[in-house]
């Protein structure tokens, strides 16, 4: 072979790399294939609301339950809001009244009570977060969870709402009283017209909050104390059509492993028919269980791992149970990357959040997905909305009148999913030609699809967390969608759900970015 050949084939050589480098990957769509039908993408009204919601200035309150509730869109096409379809109520414990006296030293971590020390109900406590409560419904959500975190402080052993060791922190002969004082809350939102169709009565009962925890209200409980107590609310809540949602797990694992005094295995515990605390007939238990994503979510390999040992378990145990994430936001120092504190608002955090949601909602199935604090004044990374002093910084008590509302990525890059991913919706599987494997993804793009029967919908969300524009196709040989066109609302450094059009052979996901894609099937 002569030199010039040589060099001609090595120069075709280099072009077609160059072309097989520039190929688009493909995406594709089997409608055919349904997991998961969604139920609710959601957040809770601890701690900020019962401050917020008493502030003299109506447009701040407004401006953030705009972004919390609204579903309309701005003349530019781009959402106000995220469009929750659930709130988490908080049913306070009395901590708050008390004061001081509470042991709990942070005056946001306190809650009050519906309930008083000699029986009387008073409706216009928390009177902040029943503003939230107003102010959701009438911006078209009223789809409400009320979740109790501890006994009233008369119901429990040491007088205080945060515990004192590994079990119920609830006097021997007051569980009924408890339980009546959850079914009496739920029936009275019902009956003044918020549909509140969950109560949560457990929450992260893992930890023990009377011993390093007692900055907030909280219980623990083992798996009996729980099985026994439920077996006393469920009947309770007949003819109210209010449904049990159990669990709270405080990480993913503690639902598939076992755990310090009879407080793991979750499952198999309450759900499996030969099990000792087996509740799974109780009347007006609902057939799901929850967990949290904290501390279960890097490096990568532990990321995926977590969640298909849930599956697994569920899969051996009780097969048709729902599953449901029900409390996240960025805590601690994770594998040294994000960190609680200080504050980041970055898309650096709000990719991190996409990417837990997509493995919760991809590999454990997740039927509902809901963030822990919607608003924050503090100075740390665990919320969606955010509240500065009127001079910028995070003076606590200044904050309980006034302040400076701002957003973060953490809420847009969560708005991906919730704003277009309706209840309803059914999870269909979907790839992307250049990944082969779970892991792979995590690192690069990651994909999930949505349907709806009804409309002939089709909901995209890619995540790209790479720093380089990546470019795809779709792949219709077994989908036929309506027209060239499929619309884009991206999250990146610069926008917040920005609206444009794509062509459905140019896909272009800007790096570090979540993308939503919808269009029509056929």
């Amino acid at each position: 072979m002569s030199k010039n050949a040589s060099c001609l084939e090595l120069a075709s050589s280099n072009l077609n790399f160059l072309v097989d480098s520039n190929k688009k990957a493909i995406i594709k769509i089997n409608l055919d294939d349904e997991k998961q039908t969604i139920e609710n993408f959601g957040a809770s009204d601890c701690w900020t609301t019962k401050f917020i919601g008493n502030w003299a200035d109506a447009k701040k309150k407004n401006l953030i339950a705009d972004y919390l509730f609204s579903t309309d869109t701005l003349s530019n096409g781009q959402p106000k809001g995220i469009g929750l379809s659930l709130w988490r109520f908080n049913i306070g414990s009395g901590s708050f009244e008390q004061g001081k006296a509470s042991g709990i030293g942070d005056e946001y971590r306190r809650e009050e009570c519906f309930l008083d020390a000699i029986g009387n109900y008073d409706w216009t406590k928390q009177k902040g977060q029943q503003w939230f409560l107003d102010a959701a419904k009438k911006r078209g959500l009223n789809n409400f969870l009320a979740f109790s975190i501890s006994p009233p402080v008369q119901f429990t052993i040491d007088g205080k709402a945060h515990g004192i060791n590994a079990n119920l922190n609830l006097k021997k002969g007051k569980e009924n009283a408890y339980a009546d004082f959850m079914v009496n809350v739920v029936k009275h939102f019902n009956e003044v017209g918020y549909h509140m169709p969950y109560l949560s009565p457990f929450n992260e009962p893992q930890w023990n909050w009377g011993e390093k925890k007692t900055t907030q209200e909280g219980t623990a409980a083992t798996n009996k104390e729980i099985a026994d107590f439920i077996k006393i609310l469920g009947p309770k809540l007949n003819n109210t059509n209010v449904k049990i949602a159990l669990g709270e797990a405080a990480q993913w694992n503690f639902l598939s492993n076992s755990y310090d005094n009879g407080r793991g295995n979750q499952i198999k515990a309450f759900f499996s028919p030969q099990s000792k605390n087996y509740i799974g007939d109780v009347p007006n238990l609902d057939n799901l269980i929850s967990a949290h994503s904290y501390f279960t979510t890097c490096p990568d390999t532990a990321l995926i791992k977590y969640r298909e040992d849930v599956m697994a378990a569920k899969e051996k145990f009780a097969p048709n149970l729902r599953l449901w994430q029900t409390e996240f936001g960025i805590l601690g120092n994770i594998c040294g990357v994000y960190n609680g504190g200080p504050r980041n608002t970055s898309i650096d955090y709000g990719l991190y959040v996409a990417k837990v949601i997509h493995h919760d909602l991809s590999i454990t199935n997740v039927s509902a997905w809901q963030w822990w604090l919607a608003v924050s004044p503090y100075n740390y990374s665990d919320a969606l909305i955010y509240i500065n002093d009127l001079n910028g910084g995070n003076d606590l008590g200044a904050t309980k009148k006034d302040g400076i509302v701002s957003d973060s990525k953490q809420l847009w890059c969560l708005g991906n999913y919730a704003r277009f991913v309706r209840p309803g919706m059914v999870r269909v599987n979907a790839s992307l030609s250049s990944i082969n494997s779970l892991e792979e993804a995590a690192n690069t793009q990651m994909i999930t699809a949505y349907k709806d029967k009804t409309s002939k919908q089709l909901v995209i969300v890619i995540i790209n967390m790479d720093n380089s524009t990546k470019r795809f196709a779709m792949d219709q040989s077994d989908l036929t969608l309506a027209g060239n066109k499929v619309l884009a609302y991206t999250t990146d450094k610069t926008k917040n759900l920005s609206k444009s059009v794509m062509d459905k052979s140019d896909i272009a996901i800007p790096g570090r970015s979540v993308v939503t894609l919808i269009a029509k099937y056929k």
